[in-house]
Order: structure tokens, then C-alpha cells, then sequence
């Protein structure tokens, strides 16, 4: 697979950090891997704006609004913009790596087959 990088993961999800790239406004989502999908179990936001409102049970915790959206799909796509000027960090307990950081092509977060 040309371009293709593989993370393998200790434990049985992740957590994926960002800040929005219009709004400069910090997300953080944890996401359990399954067989064949991902399961996003809680989403953090440290305010609102466009395209990043809080889900309909979200609650106040320490400055963040949080809920539980329990959304279940095959694969993440992530596009590499460049423009949040750090991309994403994906954090599997205490490793992090950086992902999409400068412009480029999608990235695809999805798990591996059995």
C-alpha cells in the first residue's frame, strides 16, 4: 500500500485530540475499536460555534461540554487541511502520535481485519 501507515494500538481504543480549525476551539473524542468498526462512547468540547454544537445530553464538567453520542461507524476519514496547524493526536494511554498535521490526503482511521 503506497503512503500507508499503520498504528497498532495497546488496548481497545483511542482518544483523538484537535482544535477547530475555523473556531480555534479545543475537541476531544475517545473511541473504542470493534471488529469491524468504531464506536465514538464520548465527545468533549470546550465551547460552541459553527458546525460544533454540543450533543442534546451534553452537561458542564470543568469547561468542557460533554456527552455521550455512542455513534458507530466503519472508518473515520480525516482530512489533512493543514489549516489547525497541528492536526490531530491520536493517544493510545500515554503515546500520542500526530496525524495530518500539514496538507495532504485523508486520513483513514479504521480497524484491521482479523
Amino acid at each position: 500500500m503506497a503512503g500507508a501507515l499503520v498504528l497498532a494500538l495497546s488496548g481497545p481504543g483511542f482518544t483523538l485530540h484537535w482544535t477547530h480549525s475555523v473556531e480555534k476551539t479545543e475537541w476531544v473524542e475517545e473511541w473504542q475499536v470493534r471488529p469491524h468498526s468504531l464506536r465514538l462512547t464520548q465527545a468533549r468540547i470546550k465551547g460552541s460555534g459553527a458546525g460544533m454544537e454540543p450533543g442534546p445530553d451534553a452537561v458542564r464538567e470543568g469547561g468542557w461540554w460533554v456527552w455521550s453520542p455512542q455513534t458507530e461507524v466503519p472508518a473515520l476519514h480525516l482530512a489533512a487541511s493543514g489549516s489547525t496547524g497541528a492536526g490531530w493526536q491520536l493517544c493510545d494511554g500515554a503515546t500520542c502520535h500526530t496525524l495530518g498535521a500539514k496538507a495532504g490526503g485523508a486520513i483513514t482511521l479504521a480497524p484491521c481485519p482479523s
